[in-house]
């Protein structure tokens, strides 16, 4: 998230303070990325370093006003026409999690699967119903129908996020079924021959005295996870 940009497009709309920054900016994204004051301020001063605001008087109540330069506005504009790059993704803490799983000996992955799908799918029936809400006021109109058309436009972007982590999820606990179903079984130890047993072949038998070899250990599952029951002899 760039609270830099975010606080120069609020300033192109003219001066304004610190708070009321926030307030504006919380409200255009219905608070899912809430900031405070602190940031704020030191995003101001950083960019008031940089050259592309500056401090312009007060208000009636003492506020200190900050306005958007020449030099911030230009820098707006680049951010408003270079695509936001997908090229260096973020770390994703569910992804990260399901990859340390694989294999991990403490955990059943599709338990972890199982217990995330539950959630987003609430997170997403949550959006769903704020959405809703949003529609509402955005047909009625009023004067913050311009905040809450940007509050839409976050809303939908998290609904088909969430929709596709949970298709996502779905993909990774079938993939997980069909390989925990088509591993190859550990190959079986060869077995010991009797005690003084002879071939036909006339060659020695092992003697009693000979201890008998130790099996083979079965070749460790890559992936820690609960098989699904055969059926109808499929492998």
């Amino acid at each position: 998230m760039s609270i830099r940009h975010g606080l120069l497009a609020l300033l192109e709309r003219g001066p304004r303070y610190g708070s009321q920054l926030r307030t504006e900016f919380e409200s255009r994204t219905g608070s899912t990325w809430p900031l405070n004051v602190g940031q704020v301020y030191t995003t101001l001063n950083r960019l008031e370093r940089d050259g592309m605001v500056a401090q312009g008087g007060q208000d009636e109540a003492g506020h200190a006003l900050y306005a958007i330069t020449d030099a911030g506005l230009a820098e707006l504009r680049t951010w408003f026409e270079k695509p936001v790059d997908r090229t260096s993704p973020a770390r994703d803490e569910l992804a990260i999690k399901l990859a340390m799983a694989v294999g991990a000996p403490c955990v059943d992955i599709r338990d972890v699967i199982q217990s995330q799908r539950r959630h987003t799918v609430k997170a997403m029936q949550d959006y769903t119903r704020l959405k809703a809400q949003a529609l509402v006021a955005v047909e009625s109109g009023g004067a913050r129908e311009r905040d809450d058309v940007a509050w839409l436009l976050v809303l939908e972007q998290l609904i088909f996020q969430t929709e596709a982590e949970a298709r996502w999820l779905d993909h990774c606990e079938a993939r997980l079924i069909r390989l925990s179903t088509t591993m190859p079984p550990a190959s079986p130890s060869a077995p010991t021959p009797a005690s003084g047993s002879s071939s036909s072949s006339g060659s020695a038998s092992p003697s009693a005295a000979d201890p008998a070899p130790a099996p083979a250990p079965a070749a460790p599952n890559p992936i820690t996870t609960t098989p699904a029951p055969a059926s109808g002899g499929a492998r």
